[in-house]
């Protein structure tokens, strides 16, 4: 089995809903996103899949939250933008995109809200 793993960055702004405390105003988060790929074959070229192809795909679900309010995103309109569903998303749009290439899976998305705190979703 073999991982790939990239980075990218986004800035945006958000309230937990029917949270109890500071997080309940409007505030906003310098997040850092983690995406993990896996697959068992290489192409002919010794590669799982090419760096810039994850990190294109990563770049464009990102670009979609990037400066915005995410509570106003139509997929946040019924769920709190919190860490864990904000590494859901991400994953589920990853896992849309990367679709095209055959035996590769989503791994993991891992979202950091702030050099302490952090939220993965897997499968």
């Amino acid at each position: 089995m073999f991982r790939l793993t990239v980075r990218d960055s986004f800035a945006s702004a958000h309230q937990l809903r029917k949270y109890k405390g500071q997080c309940e105003r409007l505030h906003g988060h310098n997040w850092r996103v983690e995406v993990a790929v896996e697959g068992n074959e290489l192409n002919d070229q010794g590669l799982l899949l090419d760096f810039k192809d994850i990190k294109g795909a990563l770049s464009f679900i990102l670009n979609g939250l990037d400066h915005t309010f995410l509570n106003e995103l139509p997929y946040f309109q019924g769920r709190n933008p919190t860490s864990e569903n904000l590494a859901f998303f991400i994953f589920k749009e990853m896992e849309e995109t990367l679709r095209i290439y055959p035996g590769i899976r989503v791994k993991e998305v891992t979202v950091w809200e702030s050099e302490k705190a952090r939220a993965t979703y897997s499968e």
